[in-house]
């Protein structure tokens, strides 16, 4: 049996596009993928030919769930000791 494999590099690819694809979008990686993994097979069954589904599921939709984004960070103050 083989573990270095075509499919095999091709998947972790895939993986790792997803995973840096929600981190430059200020995603939390882990509940992305859980979102991903969960919704997806949901419209295993539809026929729409334009994929409509999809623009909800790309790392930059409005229409993602709250815990698929990190929390915003309040903006540092600066230390103006002189």
């Amino acid at each position: 049996m083989m573990i270095d494999t075509i499919s095999g590099a091709q998947a972790s690819a895939i993986a790792y596009s997803i995973t840096e694809t929600a981190k430059a979008n200020n995603l939390r990686p882990y509940e992305y993928i859980k979102y991903l993994l969960t919704e997806i097979p949901e419209h295993m069954d539809d026929t729409d030919p334009t994929f409509a589904f999809c623009e909800k599921l790309l790392p930059w939709s409005e229409e993602l769930p709250d815990e698929c984004r990190k929390p915003q960070e309040a903006p540092k103050k600066e230390n103006r000791d002189n």
